[in-house]
């Protein structure tokens, strides 16, 4: 039996909200996928694994001795209805791996077959969906964004049922935790006020343990979700990147990104931009994230009424308190990405704003695609414009603002030798050539559906470098045609 030593703090800690259960055996498991970096960070003894062991027990069927596999339960606002009862209807927490650097990292399958949270599904997953997964998992790590990754996807040798037959796979995923807003809310519904307590001191130990003990710690953890939200969520904005189903119970505690459904890049720069297929009013759309994520950590304020303080009142207004400080940390983190992506590297006040806005203004009405764009100004900087006049059409407007912009450079470079050489080379650091680009991930996950991983490989490998610039990259930062992007549509992949 292979050795795989995952501690079991979760469901010690809060017994009430995880439920004992095995994964459902697979028929034929066979390896697609296996990130042996990853396992060494996670300090897992996998070097001497075959593929043949990996797919048996990273499919289910061979767990090592002392894994027990729990179900977690939570609850959510999904599209702003409150739903009591989710959680882990296809998923299994096998435990946590502490990783070389002493952190405790959560190992859970996914598509490993129905739990008691089942909601009238098979409980399995397709392939698409789970190498889907991998791509925009790896694809924002590259990028520095806090996000989950999938260890392995395992085919699982069965059909499973959609609208059509898809064969079926099931994902590992590595996490900091699977605490969502929605755990807290699963608890506060309920009025378990002792597990809500246990939850919330667990939090902090996984994800605060310098709040351990302090007196208004309950308060202090609220603030730092909010904190890492702000940042995480800058973070998207900035690379034009859409969730595309922000539920209550897709907001992580640890503020890493998680659940890869509907989830798309942009292309062409549109605040209104939605490609989720069950996104029907927009409430999801790029330029709502920010707003959405106030409120959903509002809900996971209210949750945590009971524990802030014994008076009602005080309790609310320390929890508004706490949710008012997202917009302005939000907005900080935002911008100074901003500014980043402009090659700047000092804060120039109302002067950088108007700046920042007008060029976004500028892409917007161009329609220019918001990626290459961002990139062109490193070739800008660098002495050549040609790359970003070929992206922004209106010649003249461009030309405004490109002089804004060179004139407000020179305000901070002061005569600084070299100055233009390195804003070039910051902005092609901050910048990203390439992306997961849509049209690439569906190529990719197509052929991976009808037995061909090499396309899949090969846009792996790219975005594991998104900010090179390799000419044998470039086929992965090509846009997709206008046709493709304006009917293309995004699937929850459940």
């Amino acid at each position: 039996m292979p050795s795989l030593t995952l501690e079991q703090t979760y469901a010690a800690a809060v017994p009430a909200g995880a439920v004992a259960w095995q994964p459902a055996p697979v028929p034929a498991p066979r390896l697609l996928y296996f990130n042996r970096a990853l396992a060494q960070e996670l300090g897992l003894d996998a070097a001497t694994w075959d593929e043949a062991l990996l797919a048996q027990v990273f499919s289910g069927n061979r767990l090592p001795e002392g894994v027990r596999p729990v179900a977690q339960v939570y609850a959510g606002h999904q599209f702003g209805g409150f739903v009591p009862r989710l959680g882990d209807g296809r998923a299994l927490l096998l435990g946590e791996a502490r990783d070389r650097a002493g952190r405790l990292r959560d190992l859970a399958f996914k598509g490993s077959g129905p739990t008691p949270f089942a909601r009238n599904g098979d409980g399995r997953a397709a392939v698409g969906p789970m190498l889907r997964e991998v791509l925009i998992g790896e694809a924002l790590a590259a990028l520095g964004i806090p996000t989950t990754r999938a260890l392995a996807v395992v085919a699982t040798g069965e059909p499973v049922f959609r609208e059509r037959p898809l064969p079926g796979a099931v994902l590992t995923r590595v996490a900091a935790s699977h605490l969502r807003v929605g755990t807290f809310e699963y608890f506060a519904a309920r009025r378990d006020h002792d597990s809500l307590r246990a939850l919330a001191e667990y939090a902090i130990a996984r994800h605060d343990p310098q709040l351990a003990g302090a007196p208004q710690r309950y308060v202090a953890l609220l603030r730092a979700v909010i904190a890492r939200q702000a940042a995480l969520i800058a973070q998207w904005m900035n690379v034009g990147f859409i969730h595309g189903v922000m539920n209550t119970d897709n907001m992580t505690i640890s503020g890493e990104t998680i659940d890869f459904g509907p989830c798309a890049f942009m292309d062409a720069y549109d605040p209104a931009t939605v490609f989720s297929s069950i996104d029907h009013y927009g409430r999801y759309a790029y330029g709502n994230q920010p707003a959405i994520a106030q409120w959903n950590l509002a809900r996971l304020a209210e949750a945590l009424l009971p524990l802030l303080d014994d008076d009602a009142e005080r309790a609310l207004a320390l929890a508004t308190e706490a949710v008012r400080e997202f917009a302005p940390a939000y907005e900080s983190a935002w911008r100074a990405g901003q500014r980043a992506k402009l090659g700047l590297r000092t804060d120039g006040g109302a002067q950088d704003i108007a700046l920042i806005d007008d060029w976004l203004a500028l892409l917007a009405r161009s329609r220019a695609d918001f990626t290459r764009a961002h990139r062109a100004l490193a070739d800008a900087a660098a002495g050549d414009e040609a790359p970003l006049r070929d992206a922004i059409p209106d010649q003249a407007a461009l030309a405004a603002w490109l002089a804004r912009w060179r004139e407000r450079c020179a305000q901070e470079d002061a005569g600084e030798a070299g100055a233009q050489t390195a804003r070039a080379a910051r902005l092609a650091r901050v910048n990203p050539r390439v992306i997961a680009r849509n049209h690439r991930v569906e190529e990719a996950l197509a052929a991976a559906e009808a037995g061909d991983l090499a396309p899949f490989e090969r846009l792996l490998a790219a975005l594991r470098r998104p900010f090179d610039d390799d000419p044998q990259l470039e086929p992965y930062a090509e846009p997709a045609a206008p046709e493709f992007t304006q009917r293309y549509m995004t699937f929850c992949g459940t």
